[in-house]
C-alpha cells in the first residue's frame, strides 16, 4: 500500500533561506558576544544568573517585540547580576498532536497552516528581535531538522519533556554549538534526562537533512527540571532542595562536563498555576543561599511571562495574552525580576 502522505511542495533549505533573508555583521557580532557570555556562565567563569523568560508561545510579532522592548529596559537595570535570554518559542508541542502548533505552522493563529510562510515569519521575527532589542533568544528544538533555519540567530535551545528520549533530538543537540537544556521527561525519570545530556555531550555521526554529518559533542548540554506527572495525572515538583542535592549526586555518578541545571518555574513544577512561579523562583534562590553546591549548579530559571496575566482562547483577541499556557503578566514579571536581583 502507498504511503498516505501528500507532498505539497519542496521548501527552501536553511542555506537558501539564510541567503534570501540574511543577517548583517552587527547581528553576527551581538550573537557572538552573547554566546561567549552564556558559555562563560555554563563553564563557571561568569557568575551572572540566567533568566530564560518570555511568552509560552511567540504568537504575535508586534506583542512579542513590545514585550521584549520592555524586558530590555529591565535587563539594563539588573545587568550586574542577571543575564536574560528571552523565550521566543515558535514551535509548540501538542500532547494530543492537535491545536495551535506555533508560528512555524501558523503565522496567523486564526489562519491556515502554511509552513513556507511560517519559516519566513519566524526568521524575520528573530532577526527583528536582535536588531531592535539586542537580545538573542531561546527556542524549543521541537523539530531538530528545522534548527538550521534559525541557527545564526539563537543563543539557547531547550529539548522538551516529550522529545528528550528521542535519539535525533539528542544527537542533533550534540552539534549545535550553543547550550542545550534537556528537560526531565513528563514521567519524571531523572536517568532519562542524564542519558540525554550524556548523548548530547558525546561526539556523534548521523544522517541529517540528507547529509552524513559528525559532531564534536556539546559540553554545554545540561539539565532542566520542570516537574513531572504521576500515573494518576497529578503534578509533582522537582525544584526543591532535596531534588537539587539528588541531581548533584547524579552528576557526580555520571561524570558529565559542566554540571548545570535550569529550573523551569512553570509546567508541572507549578501545576500550571502561573502565579506560583513567583514563589518557586524565590524558593530556588533560597536553596542556592543555603548550599554552595546548589549555588554552583543552579545556573538560572525559566519563567513564562507575557504582557497580560493568564491565557485566552484563540480568537479572543486580547493583545499580549498567551494563547497556550497561562503566563505571568508584565507588572508582576517586572517586579519579580527586580526582587530576584535583590535576592541574588
Amino acid at each position: 500500500m502507498e504511503m498516505q502522505m501528500e507532498f505539497i511542495r519542496q521548501l527552501p533549505t536553511p542555506e537558501e533561506l539564510k541567503k534570501q533573508f540574511p543577517i548583517n555583521s552587527d547581528i553576527e557580532k551581538i550573537k557572538n558576544e552573547r554566546d561567549n557570555v552564556i558559555k562563560d556562565i555554563f563553564e563557571g567563569r561568569d557568575s551572572h544568573f540566567l533568566l530564560i523568560i518570555g511568552p509560552c508561545s511567540a504568537d504575535n510579532e508586534e506583542a512579542v517585540l513590545d514585550y521584549l522592548t520592555r524586558l530590555k529596559k529591565v535587563q539594563d537595570k539588573v545587568k550586574d547580576k542577571i543575564f536574560m535570554i528571552p523565550r521566543v518559542y515558535t514551535n509548540k508541542p501538542r500532547t494530543k498532536g492537535v491545536g495551535y502548533k506555533g508560528m512555524l505552522h501558523q503565522p496567523d493563529p486564526e489562519g491556515n497552516e502554511d509552513m513556507l510562510a511560517g519559516i519566513i515569519a519566524i526568521r524575520e521575527m528573530h532577526t527583528r528581535v536582535v536588531k531592535e532589542t539586542g537580545f538573542t533568544c531561546a527556542e524549543e528544538m521541537l523539530y531538530p531538522e528545522n534548527h538550521r533555519y534559525l541557527s545564526d540567530l539563537l543563543s539557547y535551545v531547550a529539548v522538551g519533556a516529550r522529545s528528550v528520549e528521542d535519539q535525533l533530538h539528542r544527537i542533533v543537540a550534540s552539534g549545535i554549538g550553543i547550550p542545550a537544556g534537556m528537560k526531565n521527561p513528563t514521567g519524571g525519570d531523572i536517568t532519562v534526562m542524564m542519558n540525554s545530556i550524556s548523548a548530547a555531550q558525546s561526539r556523534q555521526k548521523f544522517l541529517y537533512r540528507g547529509w552524513e554529518v559528525k559532531t564534536t559533542g556539546n559540553p554545554m548540554a545540561h539539565a532542566i527540571l520542570r516537574g513531572f506527572v504521576d500515573a494518576y495525572g497529578r503534578s509533582h515538583a522537582n525544584y526543591h532542595y532535596e531534588d537539587l542535592m539528588g541531581l548533584i549526586e547524579n552528576y557526580r555518578e555520571t561524570g558529565l562536563k559542566n554540571p548545570a541545571v535550569i529550573i523551569d518555574c512553570n509546567h508541572a513544577n507549578s501545576g500550571k498555576q502561573y502565579m506560583e512561579q513567583i514563589r518557586i523562583a524565590k524558593d530556588v534562590l533560597h536553596s542556592r543561599h543555603v548550599s554552595p553546591e546548589i549555588r554552583k549548579i543552579v545556573k538560572g530559571l525559566m519563567i513564562e511571562s507575557y504582557i497580560e496575566d493568564g491565557s485566552q482562547a484563540i480568537g479572543d483577541g486580547i493583545y499580549g495574552k498567551s494563547i497556550t499556557d497561562p503566563c505571568l503578566g508584565w507588572e508582576k514579571s517586572e517586579r519579580l525580576i527586580l526582587e530576584l536581583a535583590e535576592l541574588l
